[in-house]
Order: structure tokens, then C-alpha cells, then sequence
């Protein structure tokens, strides 16, 4: 467990870089991990983390619900970069989910049973096998109102330290910076759980 005072460190790296903030961070332990969803801003931090430690533990929770054109742009960064992939998925099929559950609506009760089985399980399995120190997210400010009351480093709920390298930035701040940078965006990303944009996944409340 890393022991920082995360009020002063916050603060302190307010004004840095995104890079900054990520070398400062990977200094902290060798145990650290990165996550994504290949959601539309996923290039941003993969191709950062990748540049700054090329073995990172890259830990893809795949909802099997995904657009073909996010398995296609997940199998191009996963080249580009090299990335150190860790897949992990529900424990049940597709198919079996389809049958018992479905794909229900926000409004629908089974929709937490639903969020359980692709998500939120997967991710916790995915948490518990890889004990990291250090976990490096995409989350940002004015994403949902619970990002809000984050900031660039929180503690998960088992004490691991979340890193938020973008956490400041705004839609457009990323958009520039995938254009001056050249990189994919996946623009017809859809994450089945949240149903509505300004929703939070589950995921960023462990």
C-alpha cells in the first residue's frame, strides 16, 4: 500500500503535465497496473503508459457487448503499443447472458444483475488476481458527478492508489491533443452498463 498524503500531492501536481504526473506516479511502485475499456479517449493514457513503461499490466474488462469497431480498435492499439493485455470477461457467455438476463434498460430491474455479471465481477476478479500498488485510469472531472469529488490521485476502497494523469482535462483538451499527436479515436464507443452518458460504470466506486 502506498502511504501519501493525497490532499498535498494533489496539489502539488495540479499544474503538472499529464506525463509528469504519470513518471512521478510510476516511481511509487514496481506493482502498478493500467486499465481501459478502448472507450474513445482510450489512445490518450495507453499510448502514455506505453511510452513511459512498456511492460505496464494493461487490464481490459471486455463486457462482450462491445461494437466491432471497438474489437477492431482495441486490436490496433494492442499492436501499436505492444500493450501487456489482460483480458478478463464475465463468467458467463454471451450467449447465456442473452438468454437469462438480456440486455436490459437503466430503468430495468435486472439491469444491477446485468452490470454484475459483465462488469463489476470481472473487474473485481481482475483487481484481487493482480493486487496492484498503483492503478492508472482515464477518469475525469465533470464525467459523472461522483468523478467530480475525485482528483488526479484517490485511494480505491482496498487502499490501492488511483492515478488520474487526465484528470483536468475537458473533451477538447483530448481532442487537440489526439490530432497534434496523431492518434485513433474510437468514436462509436458504447458501454452497455452506463446507458446514459453521464452515468458512472461501477467500476471507480471499488
Amino acid at each position: 500500500m502506498i502511504d501519501i498524503d493525497i490532499d498535498v500531492w494533489n496539489k502539488k501536481l495540479r499544474d503538472k503535465t499529464p506525463n509528469e504526473i504519470a513518471e512521478w506516479a510510476l516511481k511509487l511502485s514496481d506493482n502498478k497496473i493500467v486499465t481501459t475499456s478502448f472507450g474513445i479517449y482510450s489512445s490518450v493514457l495507453l499510448s502514455t503508459m506505453s511510452q513511459l513503461d512498456k511492460d505496464i499490466r494493461v487490464v481490459w474488462c471486455d463486457t462482450l457487448y462491445n461494437q466491432p469497431s471497438t474489437y477492431e480498435h482495441a486490436s490496433q492499439l494492442i499492436e501499436k503499443y505492444n500493450l501487456n493485455i489482460l483480458k478478463y470477461q464475465s463468467l458467463y457467455t454471451r450467449e447465456e447472458i442473452d438468454s437469462t438476463i438480456g440486455l436490459p434498460s437503466l430503468e430495468d430491474d435486472n439491469h444491477a444483475i446485468f452490470s454484475e455479471a459483465v462488469k463489476l465481477e470481472p473487474f473485481r476478479r481482475a483487481l484481487k488476481e493482480q493486487n496492484p500498488d498503483v492503478w492508472f485510469t482515464n477518469i475525469r472531472v465533470r464525467q459523472t458527478e461522483y468523478r467530480d469529488k475525485k482528483d488526479i490521485l484517490s485511494f480505491s476502497k482496498d487502499g490501492i492508489l488511483k492515478v488520474s494523469p487526465f484528470y483536468y482535462w475537458s473533451d477538447s483538451d483530448l481532442d487537440q491533443y489526439i490530432e497534434d499527436n496523431q492518434l485513433a479515436k474510437n468514436n462509436y464507443y458504447f458501454d452497455p452498463i452506463k446507458a446514459l452518458l453521464n452515468r458512472e460504470c461501477g467500476i471507480h466506486f471499488q
